[in-house]
């Protein structure tokens, strides 16, 4: 059975370990539906947090892989303990001053925000889980959606469940 599993790495902030990682999923056959890099609590250290499907004892495989690579400290699936997971996305949405009322309307409810008018549009941004994103932009499609910008999934377990080396 296919599920969606989310997986942090903790890798030395080297050129090219992106590329090595990307490149072991697709030797593997997986999809990467979703990456983000960045800044860790550690000085030196990137968190990558990455978004796949595939049934458990593949995905099993690809993390012990991930162990093997040069530059990787720590390898986690977030999916399996309670986690938090967000996104950010911008969307910019044709707006006309007649509609300006109702598109806000719609946001607000999403604890979303405009934090850009134009003289014809206007730029949204929100935050949450996948599903929330996705549900606000179908809302926003009928008014004409000219931009969508999405940061992927970032996520951390709940509580104090760290990840083990």
């Amino acid at each position: 059975m296919t599920e969606r599993h989310t997986i942090s790495i903790l890798v030395n902030d080297q050129p090219g370990v992106l590329a090595r990682v990307a490149n072991l999923f697709g030797q593997r056959g997986f999809n990467i539906e979703s990456i983000t890099v960045g800044q860790s609590e550690e000085e030196g250290l990137s968190r990558m947090i990455i978004v796949t499907s595939g049934n458990e004892q593949t995905v099993q495989q690809v993390m012990k892989q991930l162990h093997k690579l040069i530059d990787v400290i720590k390898v986690q699936q977030l999916s399996a303990f309670p986690m938090v997971a967000r996104e950010l996305v911008l969307i910019k949405v044709e707006a006309t001053p007649q509609n300006r009322t109702e598109i806000s309307g719609i946001v607000e409810p999403f604890r979303a925000s405009i934090v850009d008018v134009g003289p014809q549009s206007l730029m949204i941004q929100a935050t949450g889980d996948s599903e929330k994103v996705d549900a606000l932009i179908q809302l926003l499609k009928p008014y004409g959606i000219k931009q969508l910008c999405r940061t992927g999934v970032t996520a951390m377990t709940r509580g104090a469940i760290t990840a083990k080396v």
